[in-house]
């Protein structure tokens, strides 16, 4: 049976003491390569010492002890032997990779930190050394299992240092290291590593909790033996073969308790966590019945982990009930397996010659850490990320097709859809919760269907950025609105260019011809041609100053007798002039823009009343212009396509749109000005209403209302189907 892993600091441990243990659970290990291993470990570290004046031997190898404990394989161990070589003896990677292989070399790499290069300051070598973890991590994942055991063994010893670097060191492991074992499921690591960082970021509270702990110690222990013995015997009355444990939880876990409710320890009731392991699955939810029917359950926090797993694979029944002596007691009730995969996490996982198991599929977040790492260039804001979506959980969604998605509390349908796929979160209009349309700043709960509604023609907002709780919306947000930029800018950048090389007689073509672009490119240390425009469409760059650098025409004007300073000054006023008409365009008074074009006669379509959000096409009628309608409009004449223009809606025109709405409700006094205020109170205005009493009780409500766009017309029938009376809100 699998036991509760202790991973106490050990000062004595010899070769031979690791070779015993591996050959508990891996009896056909290379014990010759260990051995080496401890060896040259050994040579490497001799006469270096630790803060607490051992020999630093110690800390590797209590890192190898801890790998050992998780059941790791042999590469994982050794490289825990080795992971300080590089770093601190000067030892080259290739001769790691000689001496042993070349998996343990990449491990050993993975782990080194970035030492040649200065910082500005403490936290930018803080994300720089994770990032570079990250890459690592993303080719083998033990590195961070390993890095996992290296942390925990730091931690046991940090007392041995200033106080200042114990915070530091114990907050760095709880905003990234502690979630990290969350996230691969290493419970018994996770659980101790915030006790420890309990210990030394609030010192305080961390004894007080210690005192109060030990001064009810034999009392505690009388009634953990009897509640064992007790649901024990019940159990034999069902001829249930069962193991059963309890423990008090975890200091960290109930100073959590104690926050979260504002109370003290001595109000806090459920302390102790029970363990029931069984067999198999079925007799799982046959004890959970025996302890139902034997003890009162407490609503709600009954828990199936079984049915839906933690997104880290973790599996068990959680509930509370009502125990011996009226005492409030958490029963966790799993099988062998789950047991020990709840310990170890993906290390359980783990097949000594093939790697990690079936369990790979569920480590997709760490291709998206890699994401972010190539995608934000900014340190701080990756830091964000990680922090934000390594400490994932607590409710768990399904999607219209019954899949089940994990989120962490606080997430909103805008979270969600981008946890589905990138295009579905920057195409969303709104979201429907168990059927019912929500805004999208509502807060999801367990067990919500979600269902996201999403348009063609949208877009993301900056607005978005104060929705989204997930690093990953954030970023992906983020993304397209820098891309968005650098298109834009671009654009600019080179009608500025291309009408700038017209002022000197020549073209983008011509100096493309005669090879002048790598210059520019060298001689303003740009990457290439694009960020060349776009520094200019910024303004970063004056389109005078990067063109006087052509050769060009730099000889041009030597030779030309006219004065190039007129030139400059035309060019100059050309830039000025272009910007002025640029930001005129975006003040446009034409909601739509006709291929590129925007001061054409443009009228909406009264049969379907297009808004900003629609999919449009632009419909060529005699004498009236461009009649803007809907694509799914049934009045378009599908026989005369050749008519229709391609038109697109103008971002920058700020006008109101008239829609109608139907709003059918319960047939009750009142309604009409409970639906007005709803609209009103959004700063919608109601520009005609019609109402009329429909069979069976109902209400028929019509409203032509003016929103500005096809987002701000959902947001006001999220807000009418919020009330009770309203049955449902149709666009007409």
């Amino acid at each position: 049976m699998y036991q509760v892993l202790d991973f106490s600091h050990e000062r004595n441990i010899t070769v031979d003491d690791l070779v015993r243990r591996v050959e508990g659970y891996y009896p056909d290990a290379d014990f010759v390569m260990l051995r080496k291993a401890f060896s040259y470990a050994t040579k490497a570290h001799l006469g270096q010492k630790r803060s607490s004046g051992e020999d630093y031997i110690i800390h590797p190898i209590n890192v190898s002890a801890t790998l050992i404990k998780l059941r790791m394989d042999m590469d994982s161990i050794i490289a825990g032997l080795l992971h300080d070589v590089v770093e601190d003896c000067g030892i080259e990677p290739i001769e790691i990779q000689e001496e042993f292989n070349p998996a343990v070399a990449q491990i050993v790499v993975g782990l080194t930190k970035i030492s040649k290069i200065k910082f500005k300051t403490k936290e930018e070598s803080q994300a720089e050394n994770f990032r570079k973890m990250v890459v690592a991590m993303a080719k083998d994942i033990r590195v961070i299992i390993v890095k996992l055991a290296d942390r925990m063994h730091n931690m046991r010893t940090l007392q041995y240092v200033s106080e200042e670097k114990q915070h530091k060191i114990a907050q760095e492991t709880l905003d990234i290291y502690v979630p990290l074992a969350s996230r691969l499921g290493i419970n018994s690591v996770k659980a101790e590593l915030e006790d420890l960082c309990l210990r030394f970021i609030k010192p305080d509270m961390y004894y007080k909790l210690a005192e109060k702990v030990a001064m009810k110690r034999s009392e505690r222990e009388t009634y953990i033996r009897s509640t064992v013995d007790s649901i024990k015997e019940k159990f034999l009355e069902y001829s249930l073969k069962s193991e059963v444990k309890g423990r008090p939880k975890h200091f960290y876990s109930i100073y959590k308790k104690m926050v979260a409710r504002s109370v003290d320890y001595d109000q806090i009731q459920d302390v102790l966590a029970f363990r029931i392991i069984v067999n198999n699955i079925t007799e799982c939810y046959k004890c959970l019945g025996i302890i139902h029917s034997s003890y009162t359950p407490i609503p709600g926090r009954f828990k199936d982990y079984i049915a839906i797993p933690k997104v880290n694979n973790y599996q068990s029944l959680h509930t509370t009930v009502i125990g011996p002596k009226a005492e409030r007691i958490e029963i966790q009730i799993r099988t062998h397996e789950m047991d020990e995969v709840a310990e170890t996490g993906v290390a359980a996982h783990w097949k000594y010659k093939e790697g990690i198991a079936a369990g790979t599929n569920r480590l997709d977040w760490i291709q998206e850490l890699l994401d972010y790492n190539q995608a934000v260039e900014n340190n701080s804001e990756f830091m964000y990320a990680v922090k934000n979506d390594l400490d994932i959980g607590g409710v768990f969604v399904f999607t219209p097709q019954g899949d089940v998605r994990e989120l962490r509390y606080g997430a909103t349908p805008l979270d969600f859809a981008y946890a589905v796929h990138t295009e579905v979160g920057n195409k969303c209009v709104g979201a429907k919760v168990n059927g019912k349309m929500v805004p999208l700043r509502y807060h999801l709960k367990s067990g919500d269907t979600i269902e996201i509604l999403t348009n063609k023609t949208q877009r993301p907002s900056k607005d978005w950025l104060n929705i989204v709780k997930s690093g990953r919306a954030r970023t992906k947000i983020k993304q397209y609105l820098l891309k968005v930029d650098r298109d834009q800018n671009k654009e600019l950048g080179l009608d500025l260019f291309e009408k700038g090389c017209r002022v000197f007689n020549t073209s983008l073509k011509t100096i493309k011809k005669m090879g002048e672009l790598d210059h520019l490119i060298s001689h303003f240390s740009v990457a290439n041609f694009d960020d060349l425009l776009i520094q200019i469409g910024v303004g970063k760059l004056e389109v005078k100053s990067v063109l006087t650098e052509v050769p060009s025409i730099k000889k041009n004007s030597k030779e030309s007798p006219e004065d190039p300073q007129k030139k400059l000054d035309e060019l100059n006023s050309f830039s000025s002039n272009l910007s002025k008409r640029v930001l005129k365009k975006s003040q446009s008074d034409n909601a739509v823009i006709v291929d590129g074009l925007d001061d054409l006669l443009v009228r909406m379509a009264r049969c379907c009343n297009p808004i900003p959000g629609d999919p449009i096409v632009g419909y060529i009628t005699r004498g009236r212009g461009v009649t803007v309608h809907t694509k799914g409009c049934a009045r378009i004449d599908k026989g005369e396509m050749s008519r229709t223009v391609n038109v697109e809606w103008n971002a920058g025109f700020n006008f109101k749109h008239p829609v109608a709405i139907r709003v059918i409700t319960l047939d009750k006094p009142g309604i009409l000005s409970l639906i007005s205020n709803k609209i009103t109170d959004q700063g919608i205005n109601i520009r005609s209403a019609l109402a009329k009493s429909l069979p069976d009780r109902k209400g028929s409500f019509v409203f032509e209302i003016e929103v500005k766009d096809y987002s701000e017309l959902i947001k006001t029938i999220n807000n009418i189907e919020g009330l009770e009376e309203v049955i449902n809100v149709n666009r007409v």
